[in-house]
């Protein structure tokens, strides 16, 4: 190229503004569509696992109540109140309890007349843990010449259960029961729960 030779003008190509302005309105449109379909899936993904491990309370079932010991004068008893019952942890994961209790009532005033504090421990996913506690209650109330003396027990178990490793959810459950006693002799006559 001599210094007389003309020099290439640069070509310049014209868009078409309105042509730009179509096209990035469609990139934003399949960018929303693309993150409301992903927020849709990340959804249905949540709610499909809280449906397959939704946490439960477990469920107590009392099998046993005896009060061997049973003496009663002057208007008041005493004795040792022992209970087996069963729980099963109807989740998934492994249930963890603590601060739970065993508490006997005087019937019909529901004072407290004895208390234990349930120990603390685990119970695997789908399995039953039979829980047997006993204790003793003196100065339990009873009325005049009553054949029959009822005892209410109320046990209560508080714990957690993992949900996915991530979450943890707080279970409780309370059993109450009522125990007809014979106040001759403590023989259970018959329990309902």
């Amino acid at each position: 190229m001599g210094p007389h030779q003309p020099q290439p003008q640069p070509q310049y190509i014209h868009q078409n503004p309105r042509y730009e302005h179509r096209h990035g309105r469609s990139n934003l449109a399949s960018c929303a569509a693309a993150t409301a379909f992903l927020l849709l899936l990340v959804a249905a993904a949540a709610i499909a696992l809280f449906i397959l491990f939704r946490p439960h309370d477990p469920t107590i079932v009392v099998s046993a109540v005896q009060l061997p010991g049973f003496a009663s004068a002057n208007g008041s008893a005493s004795f040792t109140f022992a209970q087996l019952a069963a729980v099963k942890n109807p989740n998934r994961n492994m249930l963890s309890h603590y601060d739970s209790s065993l508490v006997v009532l005087s019937r019909p005033q529901n004072q407290v007349a004895g208390f234990m504090f349930i120990p603390a421990g685990q119970i695997e996913g789908g399995r039953t843990q039979y829980m047997s506690a006993s204790f003793n209650v003196a100065g339990f109330p009873v009325t005049g010449n009553a054949e029959v003396v009822e005892v209410e027990s109320r046990m209560k178990l508080k714990g957690r259960v993992e949900v996915l490793k991530f979450f943890m959810h707080h279970v409780e459950t309370t059993k109450m029961c009522t125990v007809s006693v014979s106040s001759s002799n403590g023989a259970v006559l018959g329990f309902r729960c």
